[in-house]
């Protein structure tokens, strides 16, 4: 039977943090967008793969697109307005829901994807927007040799397929996987010194090796615990696993031995359900916390919820990118293995700090993250295929490191389409690489990054830029992302309209500023502010350290709904 035909202005393939945004920016230029996404929802790191937002020390004021800004503060909205908060976090400008450590807005998956579907719904009402959820690119159809025509789908509940025509199509999925159909020009993994000029990059090149992904999972602690389940299928494997890395790791990796990311020294995580202080490294119950019931009403919430994103949770075994996406299904199920070993392990073995082993007492969310499992949708992905770009992003154009001393931000584009600022931080990766984490300075988007060496009416819309394995450590953030992915629907628009292509927007100054004068209209900030822009003042978990700037911590002076003290720490 003949599959569903539709035809639209502009295809988004990827339904993740950049393809929203992106079908934001091309509906609100007018265009009409077909949106699809692998998995049940929209929103990419923020919902599907559970990651709180990663954000710089300044997100509050600048360095985010004015859309970014909005959705941020919808998150905020949607608790102060359908949630039982304590009147002074309500208050509070800066609420955090979660008052997790490692950014100023941890909240749930959930509530990022009610904020999403609510700023694209408007354009679903219209008819200007159709949304494809649970849809996989299969195949593409070539008009010419530069330029897409189609792109095939198929439906993974029922088989079906689904073919779309557009006149701008873009790439948003997690891995590249629009890029790899239709053979555009692109690169996977880490490239050589040669290829690059980066200090830190390989010997040569190796296209296989990229950044472990992670499976997340949601856990709570109650006093009342059901008997613990049994040992998952590879608990045993996972249990005795020793990370094949250089520098090596300091202890197997189900356990909690770790190293400082910046400074590679051993160190030792803290776990404490319900303890931990809040403070930088404070601990890993609050790492990634994504709801504190101390912020709300006494009685309303039995436990925090914490997202688990740990590093051992890092998935070694294989490298996403590179597995044909038919065989990728194995690697899903031995990193979803080493998670649900992980959690089973905390519950019996775990030494905690009372001189015990296990907290019997946590639990799963299966509901926080709308899966049977209790595991997030999707796995976490920090790298992907990326485009062979009118300009590459290198090490030396970021890092701090490379670039002149007093330098406050990193190499200035006449073409910028967005900034940015994080760390460049590289995860263990598949082939044996330890961490790499760098100051680097805050920097900007170039349109050229964006702009394919070949193809016509294709663009990238979120990690898979022209950066490199090196650089992609701190262009693959979420307002990053979003920016990213703002820029390339507006300029899919904006081709649209006056029939150009993408690289004629970019090779003519006259084009090319009127492109830049639309996305200042749309809130889209190109330069970082005339400031001196301290670098500890923006360090991605600056939030911690100015501590005045967060939410307070509110004690529950109700008895009958205080903590069981006597259980803390089982």
């Amino acid at each position: 039977m003949p599959g569903q035909h539709f035809q639209t202005d502009i295809a988004i393939i990827g339904g993740g943090v950049g393809g929203c945004a992106a079908a934001l920016a091309a509906l609100e230029s007018g265009a009409k967008v077909i949106l699809t996404e692998e998995t049940a929802w929209i929103g990419g790191q923020l919902t599907s793969q559970a990651v709180p937002p990663d954000e710089h020390g300044w997100i509050e004021r600048f360095g985010r697109t004015a859309s970014y800004a909005r959705f941020r503060e919808s998150v905020r909205e949607h608790y102060r307005t359908h949630c039982p908060l304590r009147p002074e976090a309500r208050a509070h400008p800066r609420l955090n829901p979660g008052n997790g450590w490692v950014s100023p807005l941890c909240h749930e998956p959930k509530v990022a994807l009610v904020v999403l579907k609510a700023m694209l719904a408007p354009h679903r009402a219209n008819g200007r927007l159709l949304v494809l959820t649970q849809h996989v690119p299969v195949a593409v159809e070539k008009d010419g040799t530069d330029r897409l025509a189609a792109v095939q789908l198929t439906a993974t509940a029922s088989g079906a397929t689904v073919r779309i025509t557009a006149a701008m199509f873009l790439d948003a999925t997690e891995l590249g996987d629009l890029l790899m159909l239709s053979a555009t020009e692109s690169v996977t993994g880490r490239e050589s010194r040669d290829q690059t000029g980066e200090p830190n990059a390989a010997d040569a090149p190796q296209p296989a090796n990229c950044q472990a992904f992670s499976w997340c999972f949601a856990l709570e602690y109650l006093d009342d615990a059901d008997p613990v389940g049994p040992p998952p299928r590879d608990y045993d494997y996972w249990r005795n696993y020793r990370a094949p890395l250089t520098p090596p790791w300091p202890g197997p990796w189900l356990g909690w031995s770790g190293l400082n990311p910046r400074t590679m020294e051993p160190m030792t995580y803290r776990f404490a359900p319900h303890r931990e202080k809040l403070g930088l490294f404070s601990g890993l119950w609050t790492f990634r916390r994504i709801l504190d019931r101390d912020l709300f009403a006494p009685g309303a919430y039995t436990s925090d919820v914490v997202m688990v994103n740990w590093p051992m949770i890092d998935y070694l075994g294989g490298d996403l990118v590179t597995t044909p996406p038919e065989e990728r299904g194995k690697l899903y199920a031995d990193a979803k293995q080493l998670s649900l070993s992980v959690f089973h392990w905390l519950q019996t073995e775990a030494p905690n700090p009372d001189g015990g082993t296990g907290w019997p007492g946590l639990r799963l969310r299966p509901d926080i993250l709308g899966t049977v499992d209790g595991l997030a949708m999707a796995p976490y992905i920090r790298e992907s295929r990326r485009i062979r770009a009118l300009t590459t992003i290198r090490e030396q154009d970021v890092s701090a490191a490379h670039l002149p001393a007093g330098a406050d931000r990193a190499r200035e584009y006449e073409d910028s389409v967005g900034v940015g600022y994080y760390r460049i931080d590289l995860h263990p990766s598949c082939g044996g690489d330890n961490y790499l984490d760098v100051p680097s300075l805050p920097f900007q988007i170039p349109l050229g990054a964006l702009i394919p060496v070949r193809m016509q009416n294709l663009l990238p819309a979120c990690k898979n830029i022209g950066t490199t394995h090196i650089t992609n450590g701190c262009y693959r953030l979420h307002p990053v992302e979003w920016n990213i992915g703002e820029a390339a629907g507006a300029l899919a628009a904006l081709c649209l309209r006056d029939s150009l292509t993408p690289r004629a927007v970019h090779a003519d100054t006259d084009r090319r500023t009127h492109f830049q004068t639309l996305l200042r209209a749309r809130g889209v900030e190109l330069t970082w502010p005339e400031q001196h822009l301290d670098p500890a003042e923006g360090d991605p978990h600056a939030h911690v350290m100015h501590l005045a700037e967060r939410p307070l911590k509110f004690q529950d002076a109700n008895p009958a709904t205080a903590r069981n003290k006597s259980t803390q720490g089982k």
